[in-house]
């Protein structure tokens, strides 16, 4: 699929941002307060309790592991969220049109809709149901449904955060999105893929991962309807289309072991998807589509260089690394278009390239020269790569992130570093190394996620013919036969 996804719900996806952001761990001292309510009738309402300063119950499921309820954000907001009760985990939460305050003016009511609101901000969040109750699954799928019937009028599973559960079936039309809201997951027409938003004026998402259904049992049939995505409760991820034979499968670690684990798929801040199973005491990692830490779109931050095995460095030697990366986030943002914003110095480095550069545009050029020359005429270009043996230019549209070290120093990067940044300022002193590269933060804070869509077909070639002919045709990288690879890979750091 190729076409972009249209841009909807600008104003939720950047409220979004921020809330989620504070959501990615947190963790309650106690159980949540006791609530034995395990459905919301019309005429429902409540208001955040003061003295309560992590999450307060208001529905639980019939097994009690999971629980809606206000989860304090930042101690004077709060999100309207359904977490997993014995680990404290966020699995999903609302999208509000604007910040809620842990006030006793804020209130949730269900007349039919499950509404979040209060009388001097409106309303910030609704279902707009006509429902007559609201009930949580035991797999944490949150309801609105009619009395005497079956009918489902709303579900939470249709509007995943960065979470995806057992059995939820995950469609074309959904996305996962990292609490940092840098990262997307997006399903494409015979494809699942992970995309990054660098810079909040770049048009698509940049593509930094992508797989490919392997068709090993049953084919992607044209026109035959869209393909989904389903977490089994078997382990593994399963692609299909309109069959209960699914068309790809990506095992975890756990495959067909059996057991009664739950289990959860989520897109991590760093922009990794990962897989966990719960032991009864902890979630285990099962599963991670990345398992090089040098792969992830920033796994040492803005202008930072990763050497596989070893660490974090950042491109100008002469600066100390630290777990933010080499530049900070103000600087490495926007575009050098207008007044006052074309004020940078050049940054060159030989023996780097991309870290998924066969899923990027190109254009192959006579020279490094040109390659240059092409990046610097270009307001909107952070930076090129180029190969003296392949002539290939790769350009950036997004501020500079993670290069890799190469032995090869005939791949040259040229990069544009604004003022401020520069020579006297914050890329200064030493060569450092990196700590666990998994724990390296990703401090990049970019105004809004207005959108996340496929990648689109750029008016320059695609980057995988690119790749076999610069590196011989050999598949490396995030682009190589992940149904057969293997996931058991070490998690570098305890969550």
């Amino acid at each position: 699929m190729d076409t972009k996804k249209p841009i909807t719900f600008l104003t939720r996806f950047l409220v979004s941002l921020c809330i989620l952001s504070s959501l990615t761990r947190f963790r309650v001292g106690s159980t949540p307060a006791a609530a034995t309510t395990q459905q919301l009738l019309r005429g429902f309402a409540a208001t955040p309790n003061p003295s309560i300063s992590t999450f307060q119950s208001l529905l639980v499921d019939s097994t009690g592991n999971y629980s809606l309820g206000f989860l304090r954000v930042n101690k004077v907001q709060l999100a309207l969220a359904v977490i997993h009760v014995p680990s404290s985990e966020l699995l999903w939460d609302a999208k509000p049109t604007s910040p809620a305050r842990w006030s006793d003016k804020t209130r949730v009511f269900f007349h039919g809709s499950l509404v979040l609101s209060d009388p001097q901000a409106g309303v910030f969040w609704s279902t707009g149901t006509e429902g007559d109750r609201v009930s949580l699954t035991n797999t944490s799928n949150l309801v609105i449904s009619l009395d005497g019937s079956n009918s489902m009028l709303w579900q939470s599973f249709d509007f995943p955060s960065d979470t995806l559960m057992e059995n939820q079936n995950f469609t074309s039309t959904m996305s996962l999105v990292s609490s940092n809201g840098l990262y997307s997951m997006w399903l494409g027409s015979d494809f699942m893929a992970l995309y990054a938003r660098f810079n909040r004026s770049s048009d698509p998402d940049q593509i930094y991962w992508k797989h490919r259904a392997l068709q090993a049992k049953a084919e992607i049939i044209e026109g035959g309807g869209p393909v989904y995505l389903v977490l089994s409760s078997d382990g593994y991820l399963g692609m299909y289309q309109n069959s209960s034979v699914p068309v790809d499968v990506q095992s975890f670690n756990s495959f067909q072991q059996r057991g009664s684990a739950i289990r959860r798929v989520r897109i991590e801040p760093d922009g990794n998807l990962k897989g966990y199973y719960w032991t009864g005491s902890k979630w285990v990692l099962d599963y991670q589509a990345i398992s090089d830490p040098c792969e992830l779109p920033s796994a040492c931050g803005s202008y930072g260089l990763c050497q596989p095995g070893k660490g974090c460095s950042c491109l100008d030697n002469r600066t100390s690394y630290n777990s933010g990366g080499c530049v900070s986030a103000e600087i490495n943002s926007g575009d050098f278009c207008g007044d006052g914003n074309n004020n940078y110095w050049v940054l060159r480095r030989q023996g780097v390239e991309l870290p998924y550069k066969e899923l990027m545009g190109y254009e192959k050029m006579e020279s490094l020269a040109q390659c240059e020359s092409a990046c610097e005429e270009n307001c909107t270009c952070w930076g090129a790569v180029y190969s003296n043996s392949s002539g290939l230019c790769y350009m950036l549209d997004y501020p500079v992130q993670t290069l890799l070290e190469v032995s090869d120093v005939t791949k040259v990067g040229y990069f544009k570093v604004r003022e401020g940044a520069g020579k006297k300022g914050g890329m200064e002193v030493g060569y450092g190394l990196g700590i666990g590269l998994l724990c390296v933060g990703v401090v990049l804070v970019f105004g809004g996620v207005v959108g996340f869509g496929l990648h689109r077909v750029r008016s320059r070639r695609r980057g995988v013919a690119g790749y076999v002919e610069e590196d011989g045709g050999v598949g490396v990288g995030p682009y190589k036969d992940l149904g057969a690879a293997s996931f058991r890979s070490i998690e570098l750091c305890e969550r």
